[in-house]
């Protein structure tokens, strides 16, 4: 059976020792999560462009997951002043990653958004987010915790849970939740750890931790990669001239 293409954006880095100079990456155990899960990941550049091309970019892929990485510029959601604690702002990756999260939306491609990614979710939907949680007491960097999920939500149904223990790496949270998104799972200090847009055209759900950190052990992580594989695979899109090109 041929394995659904899931579009992943790269991240930029600095420095890979292997590749010796500057390069776009995913995290090693994002990849192999969506393999488990039957899927082809694929990485894609994050070129400089509009919506539209980034939109005829997407259309020949069966899904979408948003990944993390470092945070989005203030500007982005409207905030004046930067906190000090924002770090590897990238002003091509935040315009790339806006239009990926909308077009994917928009076209009814399953998505599924992790940490980063969600915050991308609610900042292109008109949301906004908390520069800094407060520092090491209040952050959620290095830590699991759990994490409780609304029932009757697209999380519940992919983790089978109602509540799971969430491998957690951010300093921010969203605190403007955009309009048509829905929370579906928080942490016992109230942050948002889950969002969902009710009447999307296609399957997406979003989660704030790091579900690939604990996936390889933990049924209820690699269920959110399956979930997304599982919609790849059965979704039932208008075809596009990208995805099904004319023989010459």
């Amino acid at each position: 059976m041929t394995r659904p293409l899931i579009a992943i954006p790269a991240r930029f880095s600095a420095t890979t020792s292997a590749l010796r100079y500057a390069a776009e990456v995913n995290a090693r155990a994002l990849i192999e999560a969506v393999w488990r899960a039957g899927g082809e990941p694929a990485t894609i550049h994050p070129a400089p462009m509009d919506a539209t091309e980034v939109a005829a970019r997407l259309a020949r892929f069966d899904g979408v997951l948003l990944p993390g990485g470092g945070d989005l510029a203030p500007h982005r959601y409207g905030a004046e002043d930067t906190h000090a604690s924002v770090y590897d702002v990238d002003e091509a990756q935040d315009a790339f990653d806006l239009e990926v999260a909308r077009a994917a939306l928009d076209l009814g491609l399953p998505l599924l958004a992790i940490c980063r990614g969600l915050q991308v979710v609610d900042v292109a939907l008109g949301g906004t987010l908390e520069q800094d949680m407060g520092g090491p007491d209040l952050e959620h960097r290095h830590v699991v915790h759990p994490v409780a999920i609304r029932r009757g939500t697209l999380l519940e149904q992919a983790t089978g849970a109602q509540k799971v223990e969430a491998s957690c790496y951010h300093h921010q949270r969203v605190s403007g939740i955009a309009a048509g998104l829905a929370v579906t799972a928080r942490a016992a200090d109230g942050t948002v750890e889950g969002l969902e847009l009710p009447g999307a055209q296609g399957w997406f759900t979003a989660v704030q931790w790091h579900p690939e950190d604990t996936a390889h052990e933990d049924r209820a992580q690699q269920g959110l990669f399956d979930a997304l594989v599982r919609a790849a695979r059965d979704g039932h899109r208008p075809p596009h001239p990208l995805r099904h090109p004319a023989l010459p």
